[in-house]
Parts: C-alpha cells; structure tokens; sequence
C-alpha cells in the first residue's frame, strides 16, 4: 500500500505559483499525491526545498509502503561508516523531515506517529553520534576498552533524553534537551580524570556533530542546560555527583523535568539504574501539593520574561508558552502527577496525553478534563507544527499578520476565520481550566476567633518553630491559620486542644509541604483540630510522621474495609517493586503506618465502632505478616539457602489470634518447623537445621520489631511457645505435636484456644490447625481446668490488680474475663479463637449459666470498646483529667455513656457482675459435667 491510497486532506496551496512548480517537478504522480506535494510546496517554502533537493528519492519513498520508508531512512543511519556519519545524519534528518511532515499533512500520521518518529530518528542520530565519540576516544586509548562491546557501553555513560524527546514528542524543530552521566565506579583513581576528559571530549564532539551547520544543513540543536549547576559543571557529570545535588538542592522544576527523563544513547542499563536510585527525589513518598505554587510561580516567571501577561489575542501568540497554551497543559499534567506519583505509581508516564488518561483513571482528575485537554493539545501541536513546518523556524508564535495567519490555514486545509475562532476558544478553555488549578481565586483572608492573653502568647510563639522558618511556609500557614484556631477552639477544652497543636507543630521538621496540604484540602484541618483536641500523643506522632495525612486524599481512604487477604496481596505486591531487602521492610512499615492511620481516623470519626476496629487491627497484623513472612525467609534464603523440609509456618496466639487487637497491642506468636529427616540448608552458608530456623525466626522478629527510618511494625512476644523464655525460639513441629498431647498444662491448652495460623505452606498451617483441633477436643478433666485456672487468676490479680479506671486487670476487667472464656472454651471443645464464640459454647454445654454468660460476654463487649477507645488515646493508664472535650466525647461515644461519672458507674457494674460469674464458673461444684 502506497501514500496514494491513504490520503485523507492535502494542503491548499498559498502560494500558487511555488505550487505550480512542485507540481510540474512532480507532474509523474498520481494526482492525490501530486495535490498534496503542490499544496504543501505552497504552504511552506521550507518544504518545497527539501521536495526538491531529495526529489529522486522521494519518487522512491512515494512508491513504497509508507510504513517502511521511514524504516529505511533510520537503517541508512545505522549502517552508514563513521567516516561518513556527518553527511549521512543530515540526509536522513532531511528525508525524515519531509517524509513526516508529508504524512503528517496528509491526514495519515496522527500527534503520536509524527512526534514518535521525529524522536525515533533523534535517539538514533544521537546514538550514532555519541557512540561514534566515544569510539574515537577508546581507539586513541583515552578509555579502557577494545571492541565494540566496549564502544556499545561507551565507558559507562548515558545520554539521558529528558523533555520532549524523552517523552517521545518532539516537534519539527525541537532542540533536543540532554543530560549526560557516566558511572564513575567504573574507573579506579588512576584511571578516572583521564576517563572524565575523554567524555568530556567525546560529549562536546558529539553534540557539535549533531547541532552544526553545513552545506548538508543540521541534524539536532542540543541544549544541555538541564545539568545540575550548568553554568560551573562539565558537560557530562558523574552520576554520584549527580545524585548528590539532587538529593541535597534539586528543585520541583528538575523533578518535573525527570518525569520525561530516559535513557536514549551510552549504556542504557546504567541510565536505568540511575533513575532507578534517583526515584525518591523525582517520586516524593508523601502528596506534594507544595508543587503547585511552585509550578505557578514558574509559569508566571516565563510570562515576565517572554512578555506574555495580558489577554489572549491570536496575532503573534505563543503556542507553547502563552496563556492557554502547550506548557500550561503540561504543567497542569506533570505537577499533578508530581504530586500523587510518589504514592501512586500508575501516574509516572512520560507523555502528556498518556499523563492525562493516567490522572482520569487514577481519580485525580475527571474524564471530562483528561479528554478536553488532550484534545486541546493535540490541536495545540497540529497548529505548532505547521508554523514550523513554514520555514524550519524554532518558533512556537502565531505570524503577526492575516496573511501569514491564512498560510497557516491553508496548510491545515481551512477557512482562517472560524479557524482562528476555534484556536480562541481552545486557547481560552485551556486557560481557564489550567488557571484555576494553579491559582484558583483566594477566599477572602478569615478573621480568627478572640484569643485569651495566654492563647496569643502560645500562638505567637509558632513563627520561631522549624516548621515556620521560611517566608514561603508563613505565608502559607497565615492563610489558614484563622480556620485551624477556629476549630482548635470551637469546643470546651479548647485550651488543652491548642496545647496539643502546639506540641503537633512544635514538632515538624518542615512546614511548606503540609501547610500546602491544609491549605489544597480545608477538610484536614477540621481532622488535625480533632485530634489535637483529643489526644497529645496522637497530635505528636502525627507531626513526626505527617505523610500519613497523604492517605487521607488518596482516594480510597473511606472505602470499605477490603479485609486481610486483600491487604496481604497488597502489601506483597508493594513490596515485589523494591530492589533490596530493608527498602522492603521500609515499605511494609510505611504501607502499615498508612493503614493503621486509616483505622484510628474511621475509629475517631464513628466511621467505625470498636470492635470493628479491633477486628481490623488484627487483619492489618495478620496480612502483614503473610507478605512479610516470605520476604524475611528470602532475604534469609540468600545466605544460608532455602527452608530445609517442609519450611516454617506463624502462628498467631493471643489477641491477634482471636482477631481483636487495639491501637497499641502487640503480637504474640509462636514460629513452628517441620525439618523431619532434613539435616542442614544447602546455601553458601549452610546451618543445621535447628539453627537455621531459630535465627529465620530471630529475623522475622527484627523485620517486624526493628526501628528503621519508618518506624516499627509491632512488639513482638514469643513467651506462649512450649519452651517459653528458656528453650529455643522456633519449635520443631514433632515437639510441638508431642509437647501439647502429652506434656503441655492445662494453661498452656487455655492459650492455645486463641491460636491461629498466620503465614507459612499451606499444608504445614493444616497440620498444627489439626494438631490443636486434635488437642482441643480430647476428653480433659474440667475439675481440673476450673482449679488450675483459678490458680491462674488468683496469680494474675496479686500481680496486676488493677484500679478504678483499668479496663484490662483486675476483678471482672477484660484478662479476668478472657481467661475464663478460654476456659469454657477448652471444657465445651470450642474451636473457635473468639471471646464471644467460647462463652457461649461453654454456655451451651452447661458449664456456665445462660445468664452468667450474657452478663461475661455484655461486660466484655463494654471493656473491649472502653479500652479500644482509651488506646487509640494513646493512654495506657486512663486518667479523665487528661481528656481533651474531644477525647472525652470520644470515649463517651463509644460507650454509650452520657458523662464521665455515667462511665466510671457502668465501669464498676460491669466488673463487679463479671467477678461474680468468673468465681461460678471456675466454682469446683458447677453443676453440669
């Protein structure tokens, strides 16, 4: 199939007699391609010199498929002979030019076909030429190497292609925006200044290669002012270099310019590499919304520059730069994505359409946007390339005169009124809805609630704290200021609500990019106040780890629970992105701070109530532990070799095996082994069997008890195994078998009522499951049962009585009442791991009255969301007078009480009943055995 049969529009010609003579040069072709040739000369002198100075060979290309001609133009530069090269780059970019601008014209190449092949043609000429170089410089011995495997890796440097090139869009007169890198640790001391210079050298040959202009004309206009410092820095850097200012001084402008970044020419591996390790400074982890400013006032310094303030006006305005223009829609495009990428990954596209479709799907903006705006930039760069296409100009302005503007029709084959009428209104639609994302209209500046002499004094202490040090986060934080106090002091208690968003402030590192946060979602701070209003603790953690409040707009913050397996998959699928072992417990402590954030807010708003939140607490424990299990063991794999026999499984005991933790629980566990038969590991570093399982434990509990720089997962307790603190840490599955047949006490049986298979083979968890359902139904003496807890109990109350307001120890509290439900539970054979579930089978089977176990299982429900509440506090001796008016509502929600003396006599009642039941229960006359 030829150009000839798939022509949808051709030019009309402006200049007729630059027309006639293309279509005389031309008159042997059909006569849809010979319009198109004729149009297009008269449209565009520019073009009609290329038609006819590669006449001959476009006769050829005319005739050929149109996809291969484009094939056979990039295959003329791959093959051609250094020595030939200069010449050989500029025919091709010739041939390229015109072929593309011919397809593009015809209706045959949409926005994507032109700019790919535009960009395709430039990877390849700066390959050639950049490789070329460094040939040079390896053959004269200025580089280590020798053949064209060396050459192929080019020392170990990379060309990064960032812009549009990097993004595949380049236009027709594009300069090609670069940054050159080599790895430095490829070179000893020795050899590394010499290697430098050579790249150097070779980096500046390059380049004047591609950007000079002969009688053959020029290949590319490079610009390699994206560098860090370019004004006192070599034309190519080491990429150590590189990673050090970024970290330390890289700007959002230089993370914006990354999203685009890609390795095009040199050794493509280690580019990868290299933005692979640069990852956290282009993808910041928490929402960035200070980068909005930060874009506006790029915008705003490009109009004073280029002297583009003032209304939109057709004649001489800046496609790419003006108001309504290209730029805006990228801006508007990256710094959304530079704002949500971090924590969405779906977002770190390089193209500006595929940027837009990637923000509508993730929910960050509305399908109606991404369309219009894609649309509107696709019309954009239509209009773009045809003033370029006039006469090879790098120019993105609209001809200042009606007859140049009619050129521009004409080329686009239509009428320049309602032409110009439509690029109006697009370039006046685009304004309005990139405008209104970087500098929406400011509300009126609020005027902040009286303050008490003691309240101002506090307040005017805040500007001398870290997070207000620079001029840009007091600006910020002046505006919303007024809403904050508002609602710090709405309530009684106000005072000790401000003192907590003191210490909450007091303790940020940084202001500008959670002020920026308050400021983009007002909703924030209505959440802030809540919790400084209810909790120092909370307001503390909060300002040491604000990011959390990133998950609160994230998108699903208030989406229904997905429950354990659906988390586990989550967190592994998390962690299978990071290249190394810590950064994945560092994304596991990250992903759970997140959730268990989400879980405390749902808990403190009434999204949820206690038990809920205790049946969630538990899911987000246990799924951590299911993707983290396999982590800890390869990491472990790595230096000793796999499991040996059958592998390890978790089990979960204790709270997180009945599946109710609160906002501060820790985890009892129990890590059981089946290596029957199996001496030792077989990797580099093999241990026995024994050994390799109770260090794989020891290391489990550091991956998950271990401060790292996100934090800690959970305290881990491992006393419940059947050695306790004295035997080893991991249990072989043979000894855990024989150990609860024959030897285990009946205390240990109580605990082992809680038990719950957490991670590990499938088949091992079936076979400890088996183990305690084999345990748990056999016949036992329950007078026994009754005298062995009750000595328990009594062990428990001497060491922990308890006070007033513990909801855990003491007659009738929460231990009290768990420790005879596992009780019943063993009596009446119950499986289940639930309070609830074990009271009513030891109910059921006569070992306590219906009406005792309504009166256990009511106080336990009560206790159970008074301590869930009084956790999530952050207190783990509750004193009322620490309560803030929100903690203290909070509480009494949660509750059901009306006051705090209400709660205090429902406290009391509760226990005191409860004590009652657990002495009749553990009675040794209970009648029904």
């Amino acid at each position: 199939m030829t150009l000839a049969s798939r022509i949808i529009r051709v030019p009309n010609p402006f200049e007729r007699d630059r027309a006639e003579e293309i279509g005389t040069l031309f008159s042997d072709q059909p006569g849809e391609v010979r319009a198109l040739l004729s149009g297009t000369g008269g449209c565009s002198p520019y073009l009609k010199g290329l038609m006819e100075r590669e006449a001959e060979w476009l006769r050829g290309a005319l005739s050929t498929d149109p996809d291969d001609v484009l094939a056979g133009i990039l295959a003329a530069v791959k093959d051609a002979d250094d020595a030939d090269l200069k010449i050989a780059l500029r025919v091709g970019k010739r041939r390229v030019a015109l072929w593309t601008a011919l397809l593009d014209l015809a209706g045959v190449a949409d926005l994507e076909a032109t700019t790919g092949a535009l960009t395709r043609f430039a990877d390849l000429a700066l390959e050639r030429a950049f490789l070329s170089q460094v040939a040079v410089e390896i053959r004269r011995g200025r580089l280590p190497g020798q053949g064209e495997e060396d050459i192929a890796e080019a020392g170990g440097a990379v060309v990064l292609a960032m812009g549009k090139m990097g993004a595949f869009e380049l236009n027709y007169s594009s300069d090609i925006d670069l940054i050159c890198l080599f790895d430095e640790s490829r070179y000893g001391r020795d050899l590394y200044m010499e290697a430098r210079r050579a790249l150097v050298r070779a980096t500046q040959k390059a380049c004047a290669l591609l950007s000079e202009t002969s009688a053959e004309g020029y290949v590319f206009r490079t610009d390699l002012r994206l560098r860090p410092d370019p004004s006192v820095t070599p034309v190519i850097l080491t990429m150590e270099g590189a990673e050090r200012y970024y970290e330390s001084l890289g700007r959002t402008w230089e993370r914006a310019a990354h999203i685009k970044a890609r390795p095009a020419a040199g050794d493509l591996e280690a580019g990868n590499r290299y933005l692979d390790r640069l990852r956290p400074f282009i993808w910041r982890r928490h929402l960035d919304y200070a980068a909005i400013q930060d874009a506006h006032d790029m915008r705003l310094r490009i109009r004073d520059q280029k002297g583009l303030h003032g209304p939109i006006t057709l004649d001489g305005h800046d496609m790419k730069l003006g108001r309504g223009g290209i730029r805006e829609i990228e801006f508007f495009t990256q710094t959304r994505q530079i704002i949500a990428g971090g924590r969405d990954p779906s977002l770190r596209v390089r193209g500006t359409v595929e940027g837009l479709s990637a923000l509508a799907q993730a929910g960050w903006i509305g399908d109606d946007v991404s369309a219009t705006l894609a649309a509107d930039y696709r019309a954009h760069r239509e209009v773009e390339h045809r003033v370029q296409m006039v006469a090879d100009q790098q120019t993105h302005a609209l001809p200042n005169d009606r007859q140049g503007f009619a050129r521009i029709a004409a080329m686009m084959d239509r009428d320049p009124e309602p032409l110009g009428k439509e690029m109006l209104e697009r370039l006046e639609r685009v304004s309005a809805l990139t405008e209104d994302f970087f500098s929406p209209d400011a509300p009126p500046r609020e005027a902040g609630p009286d303050l008490s002499e003691a309240q101002a004094e506090m307040v005017a202490r805040w500007r001398h704290y870290p997070a207000l040090r620079s001029e840009r986060a007091l600006d910020i934080f002046d505006r919303i200021r007024p809403r904050v106090l508002r609602h710090l002091l709405s309530g009684p208690g106000g005072d000790r609500a401000l003192a907590h968003f003191d210490g909450f402030l007091r303790g940020l590192p940084a202001g500008v990019q959670l002020f920026s946060l308050f400021e983009a979602h007002p909703a924030l701070i209505e959440l802030i106040a809540d919790i400084a209003g209810t909790s120092a603790e909370l307001a503390q953690y909060l300002s040491q780890n604000s990011a959390v409040l990133d998950a609160v707009i994230g998108g699903s913050f208030f989406a229904d629970w997905p429950g354990e397996t659906a988390l586990a998959a989550e967190l592994a699928n998390r962690m299978a992105g990071r290249r190394d072992y810590e950064s994945r417990l560092d994304t596991a402590r990250a992903w759970a701070r997140d959730w268990h954030f989400r879980i405390g807010v749902h808990h403190l708003r009434g999204l949820i109530d206690a038990g809920e939140a205790g049946r969630h607490y538990a899911d987000l424990a246990a799924a951590t532990i299911t993707a983290l299990w396999p982590v800890v063991i390869d990491g472990f794999a790595e230096k000793h070799g796999i499991p040996p026999g059958a592998g390890a499984m978790v089990l979960g005991m204790g709270s997180v095996g009945a599946g109710r933790l609160t906002a501060k629980s820790d985890l009892d566990l129990i890590v059981i082994y089946d290596a029957e038969g199996v001496e030792q590991s077989d990797g580099p570093r093999p241990l026995a069997a024994r050994t390799y399982y109770a260090r794989l434990t020891q290391a489990l509990v550091t991956a998950l008890s271990a401060p790292m720089s996100e934090g800690r997962l959970y305290e881990v307790d491992m006393r419940l195994r059947p050695s306790g603190r004295q035997g080893p840490v991991a249990t072989a599955l043979s000894a855990f078998d024989r150990y609860q047949r024959e030897e285990a006490w009946n205390w240990e049986h109580l605990a082992l009522t809680r038990g719950r298979p957490l991670a590990g083979p499938d088949a091992l968890c079936a076979h400890v499951a088996e183990v305690r359902r084999a345990v748990l139904e056999q016949r036992r003496d329950n007078d026994a049962v009754r005298r062995e807890t009750s000595s328990m109990r009594e062990r428990l109350l001497r060491a922990r009585p308890g006070d007033l307001w513990d909801a855990k120890s003491g007659p009738g509290r929460l231990q009290d009442i768990e420790l005879v439900a596992t009780a019943l539970g063993l009596m009446s054979n119950c499986l289940s791991t639930r309070v609830p579930d074990q009271i009513a089978a030891g109910a059921a089977a006569g070992h306590a009255s219906a009406e005792d176990a309504a009166a256990l299982g009511a106080a336990h429900n009560f206790l159970a969301r008074f301590r869930a509440g009084a956790r999530l506090l952050g207190t783990d001796t509750f004193r009322p007078e620490d309560l803030g008016a929100t903690g203290e509502a909070f509480v009494l929600r949660d509750t059901g009480c009306g006051s705090l003396d209400d709660l205090c006599a429902e406290l009391q009642a509760h226990a005191a009943r409860a004590s009652d039941c657990v002495v009749r229960v553990l009675s040794p006359d209970r009648d029904g055995d």
